[in-house]
């Protein structure tokens, strides 16, 4: 899924106020987050493994929504559409927890 569907999905949850939890696009949206953290930790324990890791999260570090949501909105709106949340949960952990 690509930021620009994630953010449309997450504003359109927003605007439904409390009956967005009982929205399907709500677990949607949870998968796709648990999917791309997922992939990112897999990418993270190779990097480590090869003594490179591109971010150093502290163990058991989870991604608050709210800031989550906030990072996205980081990317122009005109390449929202091409960046997916793969890479996306990869930058936001790039960003907010870099090796020193």
């Amino acid at each position: 899924m690509s930021v620009a569907t994630f953010l449309a999905k997450a504003d359109a949850l927003k605007a439904k106020g409390a009956m967005a939890l009982f929205s399907e696009d709500m677990s949607l949206l949870k998968r796709e987050g648990e999917a791309a953290g997922n992939l990112y930790r897999a990418r993270l324990a190779n990097e480590r493994a090869a003594g490179k890791p591109s971010s150093c999260p502290p163990k058991g570090t989870g991604v608050n929504s709210d800031q989550l949501l906030a990072f996205l909105r980081t990317y122009p709106a005109n390449a929202r559409a091409s960046v997916s949340m793969k890479t996306a949960i990869a930058d936001y952990m790039i960003r907010n927890y870099p090796c020193r």
